[in-house]
């Protein structure tokens, strides 16, 4: 693992930096990630109410109370965590639970409780509000102080949950679970982005996404297995978040702080000193003077005016819109309607009670294992293909399921066990694309576009913007399915189409280019972007940005 490592570049200005990539990079790296495990296991835990997942319960003729329920609408089932457990719903949500049990009225419209819903979302505008603040900490105290406080609130928030006496007392709880989200999901990106090599910088910051994709597989499985705990299951798995917080919290008592926070404020020689032990070398001068000189740029900027007005400047548009963009595509790929849609239909195909579990360990699997696809590709082929690729993989699994619904699934009759197969591969395929591509990216690309004097600032508008759009998607989705149906999966193959013309035209490469040389490298050099960048010669092109 010695050597060099060389930033591949156009032209005379090619630039190579000394260093190995060295076991301890990786080791800080895989500490830093446990807060996507902190966020995956969160997400798997409390469950997401889907009515695609009930579409299939009218189609295929479920037995529910041993008793066959035929025509439309159809049975009413949660999807998944915490929200599905009986034990749950009697003591905080019964009328919810009274509902559930009932075979009658239309289920598509009635399950539209914003109370339960409040409890899955909570987190997100906890998280979107502590993200603001977690940008200020990132800048003041580091990256590492910024994930242990993350690690802390976590801890907090899992005891509050676990202990809940009361829906306040579960509230509260989801709401410190939702501020360690926003304090990880802002710190760990960025760590992983400035502490990595140029050429191996997508992989390591993808260890964040593949934790997430971990958390989610585990989460299944403990809500598997707890179901069946009565009448304390549901502590049991609420409880269980502790344990990646707890490991995120000593681990980050051993790593390093990233080399540009700790000259960004002002200890360039323990800088230095962490950038030779992170690079294994002590030959890191052009690397080192890189670093100090956008930290002494983005000073002397941010002196004149603040990192969150600067976003507001012409030459900030670039990065902040595609960090934007790629946190509300990430939430309009549809992930949620098929990811958990998948498990009645194993319980279709003969598995049973055991489909609920098979289904969350071959959807969780092939996200786990398609993630690592993307950790190997990345660096190789770059951001922008393996996008390209799976907006036109998605947007066929999308269409094809869409049509299948549409054509095969009516008030009185099932498209059969054939059809059912069929979706489920198509699922998997569907399921693997967003796993390589629109997950991991969704948190790469702004982690490593943003000049340092707006870093901090903008990565905390993408995660924002990414729990903004997932609570609006959580909050609207059962209403949008109680007027759409099946053409929802027509909606949202829509707009990958956008999201692939967007991705074609708008979004630059970003591959082996050194994190603090973006602006020169990547937006100054772009068809559309340049236009943001005035110079002495032509001011006016900022005008058209």
């Amino acid at each position: 693992m010695a050597g060099a490592f060389a930033v591949s570049k156009p032209g005379a200005d090619r630039r190579e930096f000394k260093g190995k990539i060295t076991w301890y990079v990786w080791i800080c790296g895989i500490i830093a990630a446990t807060s996507g495990l902190m966020f995956g296991y969160d997400i798997g835990i409390s469950g997401k109410l889907s009515v695609l997942y009930l579409i299939w319960c009218t189609a295929s003729g479920l037995w529910m109370n041993r008793q066959l329920i035929a025509g439309w609408p159809p049975l009413l089932l949660i999807a998944g965590g915490v929200t599905a457990m009986d034990d749950f719903l009697v003591r905080f949500f019964p009328s919810v639970y009274a509902r559930k049990h009932r075979a009658r009225e239309n289920n598509y419209c009635k399950f539209d409780d914003q109370r339960l819903q409040l409890f899955t979302s909570s987190l997100y505008l906890a998280a979107l509000a502590a993200s603001f603040v977690a940008s200020r900490v990132c800048t003041r105290f580091g990256r590492k102080r910024t994930m242990q406080a993350a690690s802390v609130f976590f801890l907090g928030g899992s005891a509050l949950c676990a202990c809940a006496a009361d829906l306040a007392m579960l509230i509260v709880g989801r709401v410190c679970l939702g501020v360690g989200v926003g304090f990880g999901n802002q710190a760990a990106p960025l760590f992983l982005s400035e502490i990595a090599p140029a050429h191996v910088r997508g992989a390591l910051n993808i260890l964040f996404q593949l934790n997430v994709t971990i958390g989610i597989l585990v989460a299944n499985v403990v809500n598997y297995f707890t179901s069946n705990v009565h009448p304390l299951g549901w502590r049991y798995a609420l409880g269980g978040a502790a344990a990646p917080a707890a490991v995120l919290f000593l681990g980050s008592l051993v790593i390093t702080e990233t080399p540009t926070s700790l000259v960004e404020r002002g200890r360039a020689d323990a800088g230095r000193r962490t950038l030779e032990k992170i690079r294994g070398t002590a030959e890191v001068d052009a690397e080192f003077d890189e670093i100090r000189s956008a930290c002494d740029q983005a000073a002397a900027l941010n002196a004149e005016e603040k990192p969150y007005r600067r976003l507001l400047r012409p030459e900030s548009r670039p990065p902040l819109v595609i960090a934007i963009a790629m946190q509300v595509f990430q939430q309009f790929t549809g992930i949620n309607a098929l990811m958990f849609y998948a498990p009645v239909l194993f319980q279709t195909m003969g598995f049973e009670t055991d489909g609920s579990l098979l289904s969350a360990v071959v959807t969780g699997g092939v996200n786990v294992v398609s993630t690592i696809v993307s950790i190997i590709l990345v660096d190789k082929i770059g951001r922008r293909k393996l996008l390209l690729e799976a907006c036109v993989q998605m947007l066929v699994a999308q269409t094809a399921v869409g049509g299948i619904m549409l054509v095969h699934v009516t008030a009185d009759s099932s498209p059969g066990s054939g059809w059912a197969v069929a979706i489920v591969v198509l699922i998997c395929v569907y399921v693997s694309s967003f796993a390589w591509s629109w997950g991991p990216m969704g948190w790469l690309i702004p982690s490593e576009t943003f000049p340092l004097e707006t870093r901090t600032a903008g990565f905390s508008l993408a995660v924002s913007s990414n729990m903004l759009f997932t609570f609006l998607i959580a909050q609207a989705f059962l209403s949008m399915m109680c007027t759409m149906r099946a053409y929802i999966f027509f909606f949202f193959a829509g707009w990958i189409v956008v999201m692939g013309t967007f991705v074609l035209t708008l979004l630059p490469e970003t591959k082996g280019v050194p994190i603090d040389e973006m602006v020169d490298r990547v937006w100054r050099r772009h068809w559309f972007w340049k236009r943001c960048f005035g110079d002495d010669a032509n001011e006016a092109r900022v005008n058209n940005c």
